[in-house]
């Protein structure tokens, strides 16, 4: 058995003092956002609670699924770059990008590429995005099990928390999909937006969710797991040998919100035997009150 354990949407706190040249008309909506409303509820303390329980579980890898920053600002990215060596080494932890990741275009600075040690594996797939190299699609391989890494994360305007792939990017994943299926391994797949139309708001939506579902429907995928939308979601992608389980996990440190789930995150058991598998899924979250963290929903994701 293989247990991995997702988080999402961390927003990792307290926000660094923003230097004059970070200050970009964007960056100055968000900090503001930050000090009225969002640091009030994600707390480093609820985050801490939801690692400190998950370590009590073992998993065998933890996935993030992005927006480990607020603004993109790169003294953020170092944060968080210590924040993940913190949680544990490469081989144990993989990493995407969110929005507020590439919250907007950097020059002259490495941005997320500090994270490059948690979002490389032993295939890579280089393609390009406006002309400029990107290390996606990824995979890491964890025994039968390939976890396939994606950026959605690009910069948008203000008010805007859109993501997209690009054509060359979703090219190369089809093609690592059939070709990890070729192996036999199971593909899990990592994306920081919902994959599937109609999973987000047009301001916040994959805005080539169509044609990602199609590489799905063609190439397959055993799981995609996403974050993004600060909610537990479960739908299901049309593939060539059945439906795909796409599960979408709430932030992992929001301790209040009037709409959002309060934080949790996923364990996900694969269980392999023969040329069968099963996907069980326990959600664990932090409690009214931030107590505790119990589990609040268990349930079989693929059983072949």
């Amino acid at each position: 058995m293989l247990t991995i354990a997702h988080f999402s949407d961390v927003h990792l706190g307290p926000m660094p003092r923003p230097r004059i040249r970070d200050l970009t008309p964007k960056r100055l909506t968000g900090l503001a956002n930050w000090h009225r409303r969002r640091k009030l509820r994600h707390l480093p303390d609820v985050l801490r609670q939801l690692i400190d329980d998950a370590r009590r579980h073992s998993p065998d890898h933890i996935v993030v699924t992005g927006d480990l920053c607020n603004i993109g600002m790169p003294a953020e990215m170092a944060a968080a770059l210590g924040w993940l060596e913190r949680l544990g080494p490469p081989e144990h932890v993989t990493v995407v990008p969110g929005n507020h990741d590439a919250y907007v275009r950097l020059r002259g600075d490495p941005g997320v590429a500090r994270w490059t040690a948690y979002m490389s594996g032993d295939q890579t797939e280089a393609v390009k995005r406006r002309g400029e190299p990107v290390p996606f699609p990824f995979v890491r391989r964890l025994g039968r099990v390939a976890l396939v890494g994606l950026s959605s994360a690009v910069p948008t305007p203000v008010f805007r928390a859109t993501g997209r792939l690009g054509t060359d990017q979703r090219e190369a994943a089809a093609r690592v999909l059939r070709r990890l299926d070729g192996e036999g391994l199971l593909r899990i797949v990592l994306i920081h937006h919902p994959p599937l139309p109609g999973q987000a708001s047009p301001a916040r939506r994959l805005i080539d969710a169509e044609a990602f579902a199609a590489v799905l429907k063609e190439a397959g995928a055993e799981l995609v797991l996403h974050g993004h939308n600060h909610k537990a979601m479960l739908a299901y992608a049309e593939g060539p040998a059945g439906s795909i389980p796409v599960v979408g996990v709430p932030s992992a440190s929001l301790a209040e919100h009037h709409h959002d789930d309060l934080a949790r995150y996923n364990l996900y058991r694969i269980v392999q035997r023969g040329e069968k598998h099963t996907i069980t899924l326990e959600g664990r979250a932090i409690t009214p009150g931030l107590a505790s963290v119990e589990t609040v929903e268990q349930r079989a994701l693929v059983e072949r």
